[in-house]
């Protein structure tokens, strides 16, 4: 029985549910069941982490299905863990010794990993506490670590097979250096950002036989690097080189001799079609140093100075040397002139350092052979992503992807399994640590210092957190998985990377499906930073409104290829809702103090009221709606059809409507009848709510009067139509009720009638089912509607409004009621007013440039008081027409 005197405290139960969960192992899945599988990975938090609003939307999304799946009768698999987070777990560590005053180089290598051990193991469960919190239920007795012991032997299985495949290789290319993380990054991890910078057109004298006869201009964003130049490109197409004298130019500053050589890269467009080439600081200069056979000066070393090849400038920070030889450049008459310029510059995704191209040996993936694989399971079908238009952004990434840069030279991660010989140069990569070299015999050997990307272990997760390389029963009953939900922003580094590796090592896709979702931004549509301060904190929501209430408004608001707008306001609106499924099973439980419940047998002899079939009707609809729009990923669809059946149809009409039946003792078997049928709506409407409010409709159906068909609601069956069958005589009966009781209160709005006022009703019929449906509900209609005598009639009375509906047409006398005269003149001017706000509006919208340079937010606020007051003068005309035809 719930407390009469008390309201929902979501504070109260949600831990004692979610311990409940837990003791009773409630998530586990079983491999050998036979029932249907259905399985989710979760994409793994960083072990840093700590819950913002995208974990919380993602981990929500997840569960929902997972619920969902549950009562669908799948054995259903949500596979949890957390990322090592390489990059980012290092540097948290790195800070958190420099509070003791302790630096990572004094402590070594392997005291420092077993710092980070000890702090993983102290501080990195608190995002897993977190999830469980907003009420995920995963089966966490199979937490995972991407460097736990079986995870780590998975990726050196993956390592040593793509090694021994030629599709791993060891070798110089330009890689994306973080000078200040000290290490290699992958063209995703460099984050491109519009900065301010300058545009320098240099003079390149020829050279040769035609020194001092004239030069070549060339445009640079980073003339610090030319120290590295080895030739001079045009494209030889470009007319304004077609008569070029020369063959040679000479490097400014440094006087070295450059080849001009022709290639079809240089833009016609850009600058002045002339490009310097330095393959040792620019990824696309590397490609044309390939194709054309240059040589690779280095000038810069991993700190981001100037090296000894650098002559006078060695030493120098690379922003300062591109001050000085800007200086030198113009002293000499070399500089022609510089630009202010706005361009995209690759940023580490970690600490924003401006990234730095540089010339490196390190370990790739040869990406294009994999990557072609993974194009075809989407093309395929094997693969679905939702909504499709990702598909386009999928299939380019792939269709244009380089080699994948995996060595990483930091510390905390999965050391490459490759050993070098120091006696004879070779290069041992192997399962195991080899004892000896294997071509000179020479031992020891000494292990690659580098460590593997992050996304390298993350790719194998569909497959290494159910054992694989074994074949494990989780790998035959749950791979491959059924959903992916994830975010847009991760759709290259860890989505197309576990397609490729899926497809590679287990001969099938990962996913069957793929969900993207998009951002969580603040009210005003802005993306959240603490800078901005407009971050929200998932906890302290979770603290103030619940988590059902914190669930369901994500939920509301997840449309696909649409960012959520987060706002206290919005989720106090379904912390309001989770009140409204209170109110209603306490209404319940407060009817057996005075009616008992009816037995098996008297159910079965006392027929349903009309209300009561009706009701089972739209829970059968309502389920059936739902369930199709969650197949589909249209969660905000799911949610809405949730939320209207409860608020406005079990709780504002059939908790209505049934209390006449509660309340008529003179009829105990109908009043105990209908209080059991009662319990049995609350029972499947619960089901409905629990996917999205877990906490909420778990604690109600506890309380539910036995017997239960299973321990918990989570595995309680999904409504459907053998539960809950279609009435359609049930449907258009109670239909009709509804809409004749709207009708009159829509008069009563429009013609601005007291909600207290009695009001007669005239009907005239055309259809004899529907005047015998009104008649049986003659005493719940003037109940509803506070009407006074009702009459059926075949003339169409004067000052009457008038409301048309299937069968029959509604008249309320109006006589004394209103005065036409003085509401007339109060529509004209209220239609006054909400033109004007649409005049404002759409001169607003129109106005030349608004569109282009107004925030994206203000343009929606602008367009929806556009459409709200078009709409409300739609209302307006409706009531004046009205008012004129009486």
């Amino acid at each position: 029985m719930l407390d009469p005197e008390k309201g929902y405290q979501p504070a109260a139960i949600e831990e004692e549910i979610y311990r409940w969960w837990e003791d009773k192992n409630l998530f586990h899945a079983n491999p050998a069941s036979s029932k249907p599988a259905y399985s989710i990975v979760i994409p793994p938090p960083n072990v840093t982490g700590q819950l913002h609003v995208g974990h919380a939307l993602d981990n929500t999304l997840q569960d929902i299905l997972c619920r969902f799946k549950r009562m669908q009768g799948y054995e259903v698999l949500w596979m949890p863990g957390t990322d090592h987070a390489g990059i980012a777990t290092q540097n948290v560590v790195e800070r958190f010794l420099a509070g003791q005053n302790i630096s990572r180089h004094a402590l070594g290598r392997e005291k420092f990993v077993e710092q980070v051990w000890a702090w993983k193991e102290e501080y990195g469960g608190k995002i897993i506490s977190q999830l469980k919190r907003l009420g995920a239920s995963c089966d966490w007795p199979r937490l995972r670590f991407t460097m736990d012991e079986g995870l780590s032997r998975a990726v050196r299985e993956v390592f040593v097979s793509l090694y021994e495949q030629g599709l791993i290789y060891r070798g110089d290319y330009i890689i994306n250096w973080c000078p200040r993380c000290q290490t290699a990054l992958s063209d995703l991890e460099s984050e491109h950002k519009e900065i301010e910078g300058g545009l320098y057109y240099i003079k390149y004298p020829y050279g040769g036989d035609k020194e001092g006869q004239g030069h070549i201009v060339v445009a640079t964003t980073r003339p610090e690097t030319m120290l590295g130049d080895v030739a001079v490109a045009i494209n030889q197409a470009d007319k304004r080189y077609c008569h070029l004298p020369a063959k040679q130019v000479r490097l400014p500053l440094v006087g070295r001799l450059l080849p001009i050589i022709y290639d079809d890269y240089v833009s016609l467009e850009f600058g002045t079609g002339a490009l310097k080439v330095t393959p040792a600081h620019d990824p696309n200069d590397f490609d044309l140093g390939v194709r054309h056979n240059l040589p690779r000066i280095k000038i810069m070393d991993e700190e981001g100075r100037i090296g000894a090849l650098g002559g006078i400038y060695a030493g120098l920070d690379r922003f300062e040397a591109r001050a000085r030889i800007v200086r030198d450049l113009e002293e000499q008459g070399f500089l022609l002139k510089q630009e202010k310029i706005k361009h995209s510059v690759g940023h580490c995704y970690r600490c924003s350092t401006i990234v730095e191209p540089l010339l490196s040996k390190q370990w790739f993936v040869r990406a294009k052979p994999l990557a072609q694989a993974a194009l075809s399971a989407v093309e395929k079908g094997e693969s679905k992503i939702y909504p499709p238009m990702w598909e386009k952004t999928y299939f380019e990434w792939l269709r244009n992807i380089r080699d994948w840069c995996v060595s990483r030279q930091i510390w905390w991660g999965h050391r490459i399994p490759a050993w070098y010989c120091d006696e004879c140069g070779e290069v041992t990569v192997a399962r195991s640590e080899p004892k000896k070299c294997p071509q000179c015999k020479h031992q020891p050997l000494r292990q690659e210092e580098d460590v593997l990307d992050t996304w390298f272990s993350s790719a194998l997760w569909p497959f290494s957190t159910m054992g694989w390389p074994d074949k494990t029963p989780e790998l035959k009953k749950f791979y491959p998985t059924s959903c992916l939900v994830t975010g847009f922003d991760i759709l290259f580094f860890w989505v197309a990377r576990m397609m490729m590796m899926g497809v590679r090592f287990m001969r099938e896709a990962p996913f069957k499906d793929i969900c993207i979702h998009a951002l969580v931004r603040d009210a005003q549509g802005q993306k959240m930073s603490k800078s901005k301060g407009n971050v929200m904190d998932p906890l302290e929501i979770i603290d103030d409104y619940g988590a059902d209430a914190f669930r369901f408004t994500l939920a509301a608001f997840a449309a696909q290829g649409r960012d959520i707008k987060l706002s206290n306001q919005r989720i106090a609106g379904y912390r309001n809702f989770a009140n409204k499924i209170w109110n209603a099973a306490r209404f319940a439980f407060m009817q057996t103090e005075k009616t008992p419940l009816a037995p098996p047998d008297l159910l079965t002899q006392q027929a349903p009221l009309p209300e009561e079939r009706w009701i089972l009707s739209r829970i059968g609809q309502t389920a059936e709606q739902a369930a199709g729009f969650l197949d589909e990923y249209r969660f905000n669809d799911a949610a809405a059809q949730v939320y209207h059946f409860i608020w406005h149809e079990f709780c504002d009409w059939y908790l209505e409507l049934i209390k006449v039946a509660l309340n008529d003792q003179s009829d105990s078997r109908q009043q105990s009848a209908s209080l059991s049928r009662l319990f049995i709506n609350l029972d499947l409407s619960l089901r409905l709510v629990h996917p999205f409010m877990p906490f909420i409709s778990e604690y109600l159906w506890q309380k539910l009067p036995s017997p239960r068909v299973s321990e918990s609601i989570m595995h309680a069956p999904w409504p459907n139509r053998a539960l809950a069958p279609y009435d359609q005589t049930a449907e258009q009966y109670i239909g009709l009720m509804m809409d004749t009781v709207g009708a009159v209160r829509n008069i009563r709005g429009e013609m601005g009638i007291s909600p207290a006022q009695e009001l007669d009703l005239q009907i005239m019929v055309y259809d004899r089912a529907a005047q015998d449906a009104l008649l049986a509900q003659s005493k719940r209609l003037k109940s509803l509607a506070r009407l006074g005598n009702i009459l059926y009639i075949n003339e169409v009375p004067g000052l009457a409004a008038a409301a048309p509906l299937a069968g029959v047409t509604l008249y309320v006398p109006l006589a004394g009621l209103v005065d036409v005269d003085k509401e007339t003149a109060r529509l004209h001017k209220e239609i006054d007013k909400q033109e004007k706000q649409a005049r404002q509006s759409a001169r607003k919208l129109d106005t030349p440039g608004f569109r282009n340079t107004a925030p994206q937010e203000v343009i929606e606020t602008e367009e929806e008081k556009l459409r709200q007051a078009q709409s409300v003068l739609k209302r307006l005309h409706a009531n004046l027409e009205r008012l004129r035809s009486l």
